[in-house]
């Protein structure tokens, strides 16, 4: 056993600071660990949220060295233990205590994105018919656990607060979802570009790149996304079309 310094953020909204703990560390520990052991037997107040401890409950978002992490997935065998761990609560989200933040705002976003809408189905046994890769596709979205680490990551919510603008790449990945669904009937791509921002997003890649679940959210849900509202608000082929439409109505 070795051991290491870990200078965890303490405070609320109105003031806080970082302190410093030390915590034995061994073979297999992650971060989360170290956070038990010194809320057991150094910071008995400590808030932290957690819950499986297995990286499937998406609970123990913070951040580790100024990267949003999962607490229960970050070994400290990876970390350079010569200097102090820091630990720090996630920054897109209001602070409650400690490392615990205010992520209420990402359910209500998800309340205004327009639910799934089935076709009718399209078998005499009242069961719908679909391909393969179009059911395949969808299935990357559906293993978010909603950590929120890509929304503490974006820097549209995280730098310039723009939460009631842009929705954030987890919810552009919810309307990837539904939008590519093969039985969905709904249209999602004028909210795109008038309400939910997706303008703002400059396709950085970083929400990828602290995905837990590993899905491909820029390539293969925002981008698509971007393309879809191209194609319907900004195309000069389609809008030559309409506008002869128009005039022959």
């Amino acid at each position: 056993m070795a051991t290491a310094t870990f200078r965890i953020w303490r405070g609320t909204a109105e003031k806080g600071e970082f302190r410093d703990y030390t915590a034995e560390v061994g073979e297999g520990m992650v971060v989360l660990d170290a956070v038990h052991q010194i809320q057991a037997t150094q910071a008995p107040d400590l808030a932290c949220r957690w819950n499986c401890k297995a990286g499937k409950c998406g609970s123990c978002s913070a951040e580790v060295n100024g990267k949003p992490r999962l607490m229960c997935m970050t070994r400290v065998s990876d970390l350079p233990l010569d200097v102090p761990v820091i630990v720090e609560p996630m920054q897109a989200f209001p602070p409650v205590k400690d490392l615990v933040t205010d992520v209420s705002w990402n359910y209500e976003v998800k309340k205004r994105i327009a639910p799934f809408s089935p076709r009718k189905p399209d078998a005499p046994d009242g069961t719908w018919r679909m391909a393969q890769e179009d059911a395949d596709r969808v299935q990357e979205f559906r293993k978010c656990i909603e950590c929120f680490l890509c929304q503490d990551v974006c820097h549209v919510l995280r730098d310039h607060h723009k939460h009631a603008a842009f929705i954030g790449p987890r919810f552009l990945v919810h309307v990837a979802q539904l939008e590519m669904h093969p039985l969905d009937t709904g249209d999602r791509v004028a909210a795109l570009k008038n309400d939910n921002g997706i303008g703002y997003c400059n396709i950085t890649k970083c929400c990828t790149k602290v995905c837990p679940e590993h899905i491909t959210i820029t390539d293969n849900a925002i981008i698509p996304l971007k393309e879809r509202v191209v194609d319907d608000h900004y195309d000069p082929v389609l809008k030559l079309i309409r506008l002869v439409l128009r005039r022959r109505g």
